[in-house]
């Protein structure tokens, strides 16, 4: 009788193993269930990015606003019937340095 009790303790932990570490145990389950999480707040942003991306694209394409705001602010256009004056903000000189 004294070898019967810890048989049965083994083979319940055998039992439980896999269970708990195997394919489909629930370690694995729990790890699967954060990545997925994660990988919905991944797309969650990247849904957002890709919209706002189709809205500017829209944008371009309906609108010669949005072009000609483009080419002006980041290419520094101006049509031709306009003239371009830069004012330099005017900064007193600093004084050499004294030794």
């Amino acid at each position: 009788m004294r070898w019967l009790t810890p048989l049965l303790v083994a083979l319940i932990l055998l039992l439980q193993y896999p269970l708990w570490f195997g394919d489909g145990g629930w370690f694995k389950i729990w790890n699967q269930e954060n990545e997925v999480e994660n990988q919905q707040e991944l797309n969650g942003k990247l849904r957002v990015r890709n919209e706002t991306l189709a809205a500017e694209v829209r944008d371009l394409k309906e609108a010669r606003d949005a072009i000609e705001e483009r080419a002006r602010g980041e290419l520094g256009m101006i049509r031709s019937d306009e003239i371009f004056v830069r004012v330099v903000p005017n900064v007193a000189p600093t004084e050499p340095e004294k030794k």
